[in-house]
């Protein structure tokens, strides 16, 4: 049964621009704290973005799969390592772009590794990369062992990485000092190519993490299939409810032994997570697909969800890009140059402004963005320009 369904691309669009607001407030420092990812066990709504995108990415699997099937085995190994190699090489562009960047009064190369600090250069992880791996190894396993084998095969990836963390550091091993797979990334990767946010080299992106995570976009395959299968019936959105539950449920009981926790990716967070990702997409099929509601909510999301990965390398890109064409803003008490660029003047002269509480302005700033990235891509929808990999 080949139908297709708007509540999907809504529900992607959703997930794009969420993490556009996320990624994108005025200022670091001020932001509401469900607009921040949890410290380290435990979740907050901003820690959702990534796993319901993975998510989508298994339900848009769903609906192509069949055809690569069809193709045979050399067409679509051709297709899968073509797009996980593009996406791979669009996420480590998008790392090291816009390659120069001002220090002092010049403009200076991004060294692959720093001349002046060897633990120092560009990260060759991070969001796009992960979803590159993870298609390409969770399409690999749909596609030689079918349904029923890829639900065995994502069960058996959660338990093992359960098991590796235990044996990594039996003592302490979901800290992140005991987390075993920061010793493999520095092994493989290098500290120089590794993220550093958390005040040490740990990347919330690394090798090890990823294993739990293919089996997020197999969990969303299977959704996706089910969805495909039942067609637009009650039996469907019926079954998907059951199955948000007691994927709700297990994670939460998981939790109590593997704690949720984003930054490396646990079991039980990709459970849990998977659960509210078919509980929310659950909802918004019942209301789009069974009361018909399409409104201007559900339009201003399905354009994001349209072009959801141009957007997100976008978003990512322009402002860096912008950074480049700086002016001076004003001469501080010491006399020094103090420069600016169109994003920062906008959360200097507008946004922060705007209200006594940063926190409020902060968001005000991420509301923008989102209204202009929004533009952009209902532009392109409106001229039919869908930029795919």
């Amino acid at each position: 049964m080949n139908q297709r369904f708007y509540s999907l691309d809504v529900f992607r669009g959703a997930t794009v621009a969420l993490m556009i607001l996320v990624n994108n407030p005025g200022s670091w420092g001020h932001i509401y704290a469900p607009l921040e990812h949890a410290s380290w066990h435990g979740l907050t709504p901003t820690d959702l973005v990534f796993p319901f995108f993975l998510f989508a990415v298994g339900n848009a699997m769903a609906f192509v799969m069949p055809k690569l099937e069809a193709a045979g085995t050399a067409i679509f190994f051709q297709k899968i390592i073509k797009r996980t190699l593009l996406i791979f090489a669009i996420g480590l562009f998008l790392n090291w772009s816009p390659f120069i960047r001002w220090q002092e009064e010049a403009l200076v190369f991004k060294q692959w590794v720093s001349s002046a600090n060897p633990e120092s250069g560009i990260r060759i992880l991070g969001v796009l990369q992960r979803i590159a791996l993870c298609y390409f190894f969770a399409a690999i396993i749909i596609y030689f062992l079918k349904t029923k084998g890829a639900f065995v095969a994502g069960i058996a990836l959660l338990s093992l990485y359960w098991i590796l963390c235990l044996l990594g550091n039996p003592s302490d091993p979901f800290s992140v000092q005991g987390w075993f797979g920061t010793a493999i990334d520095k092994k493989i990767l290098g500290v120089a190519h590794m993220y550093k946010g958390e005040g040490l080299p740990f990347d919330p992106e690394g090798l090890m993490s990823t294993i739990p995570a293919i089996t997020q976009v197999i969990f969303g395959y299977l959704v996706g299939h089910y969805i495909q299968q039942k067609g637009k019936s009650f039996e469907m959105i019926s079954g998907l409810f059951v199955v948000s539950g007691v994927l709700l449920f297990t994670g939460f009981c998981w939790d109590m032994i593997f704690p949720i926790n984003k930054k490396i990716w646990t079991s039980s967070y990709v459970v849990y997570t998977t659960g509210l990702a078919t509980f929310i997409l659950s909802v918004v099929m019942y209301l789009i697909e069974f009361k018909n509601y399409k409104g201007p909510l559900t339009r201003f999301f399905d354009v994001f969800g349209k072009n959801p990965l141009f957007i997100f390398v976008l978003s990512g890109f322009l402002p860096r890009l912008l950074g480049l064409f700086r002016w001076v803003d004003y001469t501080d008490a010491a006399g020094k140059k103090v420069y600016t660029s169109a994003f920062p003047w906008l959360w200097d002269h507008v946004c922060a402004p705007a209200s006594e509480n940063l926190k409020a302005g902060s968001l005000l700033y991420a509301l923008l963005m989102i209204l202009f990235y929004w533009l952009i891509v209902y532009w392109m929808d409106k001229k039919k320009v869908y930029i795919r990999v």
